[in-house]
């Protein structure tokens, strides 16, 4: 592999890892980063010890063959009084974005809901589960991943019997889905007003 190839790979490697957040195999990486079999393991080594310096705030962590990026163990107490403070805190108008959609279509993926923000929402969601207001389940059609869906906890705190009593929610829920599939709102709107 070239090194201009090397470096750029190495980046889209790190990306991955970071947004992503779980842990992914070599396989995987592979698949995504279009590489062949086995040219993970010396992009993982050398972000590894891209990683390993003392201006690096991030680390690879590996386990059972699978890799991830993790805050290095040394700034535990700096982050440790982040998410106390977060956790401690009113809803961010983030965590707010991120309950609605949850609300409204959960169980959704980690991935479906990044998309629909534009940014990742690793720290997010983990903060909406620590307060019990999501619950997460395995993803029946992907190995490794999770569904997030509104906990029992958030409807009785909202004061209602079942999620679907939210304001306009097979309304909002068709919107967005209409928007994921790129169907156009305005043909839309004009096919509802039209008499039948």
């Amino acid at each position: 592999m070239k090194e201009t190839t090397k470096s750029s790979k190495i980046a889209e490697l790190e990306a991955l890892l970071f947004i992503h957040g779980e842990p992914l195999t070599e396989q995987k990486i592979e698949k995504i980063l279009e590489l062949g079999p086995g040219e993970s393991e010396g992009l993982l080594k050398t972000l590894e010890e891209k990683l390993t310096g003392g201006e690096r705030g991030l680390c690879l962590i590996s386990s059972s063959g699978k890799f991830q990026l993790s805050t290095k163990p040394a700034f535990g107490n700096i982050l440790e009084k982040f998410v106390k403070d977060e956790l401690s805190g009113d809803l961010t108008a983030a965590s707010l974005e991120a309950l609605a959609i949850i609300a409204y279509l959960g169980p959704v993926s980690r991935s479906r809901l990044e998309y629909l923000r534009g940014v990742n929402s690793v720290f997010t969601l983990r903060n909406l589960l620590l307060r019990g207001l999501i619950e997460r389940e395995p993803d029946p059609k992907r190995l490794n991943s999770f569904l997030y869906k509104p906990s029992v906890q958030l409807i009785r705190h909202l004061g209602l019997a079942k999620v679907e009593a939210l304001p306009d929610f097979e309304k909002l829920r068709t919107t967005i889905e209409d928007i994921e599939k790129g169907k156009d709102l305005g043909e839309r709107k004009n096919n509802e007003q039209q008499p039948t």
